[in-house]
């Protein structure tokens, strides 16, 4: 995955908020990379509504145009 792709939540691993959770489903665009606990990588993402948040790369899967 790469800065500037349209990706789609699948799923969270994690406990999240309610806001958090509800992005399942929705599409994004990756803004950026971040080095995430235990040295992994994740990736920020920003939906149409500007809001943003990270995932880990199992998280998303790749949304062709």
């Amino acid at each position: 995955m790469r800065v500037g792709q349209k990706v789609k939540v699948k799923t969270c691993r994690d406990r999240v908020s309610k806001e958090i959770a509800a992005k399942i489903g929705q599409v994004g665009i990756i803004q950026g990379e971040k080095i995430v606990d235990g040295g992994g990588m994740g990736y920020i993402v920003t939906f149409a509504d500007n809001q943003g948040t990270w995932f880990f790369p199992d998280e998303l899967e790749p949304v062709n145009n």
